[in-house]
């Protein structure tokens, strides 16, 4: 299972963005977290940046996939339909649950969700 923003376990760098300007100031081993938008998809698959995409739909979650986003970032509403989706078609990019606190973290294994991302770490 994934843990990003856990205090005990390590993580990557990771970096909330809202434009491409902030794009080009990040620095290049960092993994880029945005909410969905179609602009900043195009761009960072364009120029093979590593990124995670906050999606609201399936519809979203098949397009982040679909331009390599590393991880599908999701609330729990949505997280189990776009885990089981992704299994199907074998995507490529992980699944993440929003969570606050690490008291969620079984919960979310029990749902097989492939990781969680805390809330801290999205703007």
């Amino acid at each position: 299972m994934i843990l990003l923003g856990d205090d005990l376990v390590p993580f990557e760098n990771l970096i909330f963005i809202n434009s491409i300007d902030e794009i080009k100031k990040s620095s290049g081993n960092t993994t880029l977290i945005f909410e969905y938008d179609e602009n900043l998809l195009k761009y960072c698959f364009e120029n093979s940046l590593g990124y995670a995409v906050v999606v609201n739909s399936v519809k979203e979650s098949i397009y982040a996939n679909s331009l390599n986003s590393k991880y599908i970032i999701c609330h729990k509403n949505l997280d189990k339909t776009v885990q089981k989706i992704a299994e199907n078609y074998m995507f490529d990019s992980k699944i993440l649950t929003i969570i606050n606190n690490c008291n969620e973290i079984e919960e979310i294994a029990l749902k097989e969700i492939d990781g969680i991302i805390y809330k801290k770490l999205l703007g």
